[in-house]
């Protein structure tokens, strides 16, 4: 399911009631210019704001390229000075090196508030707070929260944790299943084939 991220408003040009004192094609022609014209201050906005991401990010890619060009210079110039004649080393230092380890860290909170793109976090907080359901959760008796009934957003999470689990506990029994019948006494049958009991 795409995720919207911008809307142009307003969406419909011309649904608005008309005043009945007035000439109806006048005031509909009326009607539509102005909401192009809100359409179209909505939408150059909206360009301004995709444009000035590129720029940012843009910036960023080129401060990167640069700090990497400065890298490989910097690396280029030791390789130059270096010479495998002058400088020996003992087989001892190569193995006393520690393994080469990358500084750099990986992210695992993609999904995290900071890194919502601005259009997505406008549209999120322009959402309607959930109604004031925790008020009731003193007289469930129960003693689960009222608001989890409305909304919850650890439920698919649970969901998938309870699956994992079962299918745990599906695959442990089919082992011992299968451990159990190797385990049985052997009898022979009448034809002379072995028969396994259990």
């Amino acid at each position: 399911m795409p995720l919207v991220t911008r809307n142009i408003e307003p969406r419909h040009l011309c649904r608005q009631t008309l005043p009945s004192d007035t000439s109806e094609l006048e005031c509909r022609t009326n009607i539509t210019l102005a909401n192009v014209i809100r359409q179209l201050g909505s939408l150059s906005k909206y360009a301004e704001d995709i444009f000035g991401e590129i720029c940012t990010q843009a910036s960023a890619f080129a401060s990167r390229v640069n700090s990497l060009a400065e890298r490989v210079d910097r690396v280029q110039v030791k390789v130059t000075q270096l010479d495998p004649k002058e400088e020996e080393v003992s087989l001892q230092g190569i193995n006393t090196r520690k393994a080469f380890r990358s500084s750099t860290i990986q992210d695992q909170k993609l999904f995290d508030r900071n890194s919502l793109p601005v259009p997505v976090l406008e549209t999120y907080n322009s959402c309607d707070a959930p109604p004031p359901l925790n008020n009731l959760s003193p007289y469930r008796d129960d003693g689960k929260e009222a608001l989890k009934f409305y909304t919850n957003p650890s439920y698919f999470f649970d969901l998938w944790k309870e699956k994992m689990l079962q299918d745990t506990k599906d695959i442990m029994k089919e082992k011992r299943k299968h451990r159990v019948r190797g385990k049985g006494p052997l009898f022979y049958t009448s034809v002379g084939t072995i028969v396994e009991w259990g």
